[in-house]
């Protein structure tokens, strides 16, 4: 059900920014399965989200910093990250100080295991939305986006 999640909000992101968007998977390593310059169909990156299996570390220093170095090449005037993670990292480097470093985070966590992403996002000022399923994904999007 996570990745089915994942998926509808590449697709969501995709629908938002057709060209400048980029998508990355996490466990102990970063996947870009769709980097910025990338001009990759967003059926082939929902594709690829779906055919992927869960891990068990996670290091979300790593997948911030590779999301920040994404969005250095992006054109936007706003540089949003969107993290959808219960945010418990179990490897890598403290994600607090790299969170607070990036333009503006928005953490959307499954509403079953959100005790974690809640701390963090409120730790680094992020917004935070929770989701049961994948059809909570554009009110989720809508919450956190919001100015």
């Amino acid at each position: 059900k996570r990745l089915a999640t994942a998926a509808v909000a590449a697709a969501a992101c995709a629908h938002r920014a057709p060209v400048d968007w980029s998508v990355l998977a996490f466990a102990d390593r970063v996947i870009a399965v769709k980097s910025q310059d990338d001009s990759r169909s967003s059926l082939a990156v929902v594709d690829d989200l779906l055919r992927l299996r869960g891990q068990g570390t996670t290091d979300l220093a790593g997948a911030l910093t590779a999301a920040a170095r994404q969005l250095d090449r992006s054109r936007a005037k706003r540089r949003v990250i969107i993290l959808m993670s219960d945010c418990r990292a179990t490897t890598g480097a403290d994600a607090i100080p790299v969170a607070r470093g990036l333009d503006e985070l928005c953490v959307i966590a499954p509403t079953d295991d959100a005790d974690d992403a809640a701390d963090f996002a409120k730790a680094v000022g992020a917004q935070l939305a929770t989701v049961d399923e994948p059809t909570d994904i554009p009110a989720a999007f809508l919450k956190v986006l919001e100015r």
